[in-house]
């Protein structure tokens, strides 16, 4: 029964879980590394293979949610690439993650030691097994503040003691501070509200609309429409997307028999010739963009596309 007790090593008194992963430079050693792990009874999470950024930034989270559920288990990572900093530096994204680089233990010891490194990075090319192996022993076994080459392997003079002690709460608030964040607004809908009513022109065939261009071929453009404007039927040689950002509008694609009611956020593709009318609710911007260079076929007048629509509210 004592056999399937997990090991607890010195650093903590809290049982240890390892969240591991490499890219195809770095599985072969991770690999040996997990196998030492679990051969010391430590709970090991193993992602597999996966682009350096892709698996650096998915190890970062894993220990940085786990510090934030603060569950009774003590998270840490093992991260592995050809020279293992690409890995070090996607884990790195996220508060409370202290991924280091460690070529030899004292590396290691070091960045326990100073740092409370919490995700062990290794490198795949240049580091044998069997030198990984101490580095991971010494990264499991090294507490936080404790000698080590940094310091000449003798305690930390107490003025040092407190700056570690301080600085453990002041690196868990940096990227995470308690205050509320405003998602910024998106690069189309900055560029809308930089552009003055001055910069766009009327479109002429559909009244009340205006438009301005942002790129010719292929054509991008930011379009408004007062409220209660329609679009006749019409139809384009290339096929187009837009994004609505203001107010909302109804498409019927007329070709396909479809209703589209759109509103803020909402995306559309038309494709290259499919007739559609559409009509504003209110007044709405949109960010539009042809495949190709942007044409317009009318296939009815202004009239028989408010009474068509005025048919189907009946």
């Amino acid at each position: 029964m004592e056999e399937q007790q997990q090991t607890v090593h010195s650093t903590t008194s809290r049982r240890l879980k390892i969240i591991a992963g490499a890219d195809d430079f770095g599985c072969g050693l991770k690999d040996e590394l997990v196998t030492q792990l679990r051969s010391l009874n430590i709970e090991v999470e193993d992602l597999g293979t996966s682009k350096y950024y892709s698996i650096g930034e998915e190890v970062g989270s894993r220990v940085h949610q786990a510090a934030k559920n603060n569950d009774g288990t003590e998270t840490r990572g093992l991260v592995a690439c050809g020279t293992g900093t690409g890995v070090s530096i996607f884990a790195n994204k996220f508060p409370g993650v202290y991924a280091a680089l460690c070529l030899t233990p004292g590396d290691a010891q070091n960045a326990r030691s100073i740092n409370n490194c919490n995700v062990l990075a290794v490198s795949g090319k240049s580091t044998p097994t069997t030198v990984a192996i101490e580095i991971l022993s010494t990264f499991l076994d090294t507490p936080f503040k404790s000698p080590c080459p940094a310091s000449g392997s003798e305690p930390w003079p107490e003025e040092i003691q407190s700056f570690l002690d301080r600085s453990v709460e002041e690196m868990s608030k940096i990227g995470d501070n308690n205050v509320s964040v405003v998602d910024p607004p998106c690069f189309i809908c900055s560029l809308a509200k930089s552009r003055q009513d001055k910069d766009f022109t009327p479109v002429d065939v559909m009244p009340g609309g205006s438009m301005k261009l942002l790129r010719e071929t292929p054509t991008s453009a930011i379009v408004r429409f007062k409220a209660g404007s329609v679009e006749p039927a019409h139809h384009h040689t290339f096929g187009h997307d837009l994004v609505v950002m203001r107010g909302s509008k109804c498409v019927w694609n007329l070709s396909k028999g479809e209703k589209y009611d759109l509103g803020v956020g909402d995306y559309l593709f038309t494709p290259a010739g499919d007739v559609h009318r559409v009509k504003y609710f209110e007044d709405t911007e949109f960010f539009i963009k042809w495949d190709g260079h942007w044409d317009l076929f009318l296939d009815e007048d202004l009239a028989a596309a408010n009474a068509a629509i005025e048919s189907e509210n009946k």
